[in-house]
């Protein structure tokens, strides 16, 4: 049992490697798009001033969700990967499938992890 345990974390460390290695690239070709903030007057709308500004939100969202999977991964290998960080019981396998960086059951991700 614990080696079927161990080959399923494995699975899910390298998916969740690819996942990460793909948003560090997402982050990194954000990071060249928003180096420049474009200039605009006063009451002026421009359409890159707007695109300038989504891109800087979603580059911290991005990077809120990469700090995420390095902490999922780090509990992958002290073993604590689809363990309740509340409760201690093991998190519904097709949660993670949908989250696989939830830390909550969904009874205590209800609850407000309370």
């Amino acid at each position: 049992m614990k080696m079927v345990i161990e080959r399923k974390q494995e699975g899910e460390a390298a998916k969740l490697r690819r996942e990460l290695e793909e948003l560090r690239e997402q982050i990194a070709a954000l990071k060249t798009s928003v180096e420049e903030k474009p200039d605009y007057g006063m009451g002026e709308a421009d359409p890159f001033i707007t695109r300038w500004e989504l891109d800087q939100a979603m580059l911290g969202d991005l990077e809120e969700r990469a700090v995420s999977l390095e902490r999922q991964l780090r509990r992958i290998s002290r073993g604590t990967y689809g363990i309740c960080e509340v409760c201690s019981k093991p998190i519904d396998p097709d949660r993670l499938a949908v989250l696989p960086d939830t830390n909550l059951c969904i009874d205590c991700a209800r609850s407000g992890g309370v």
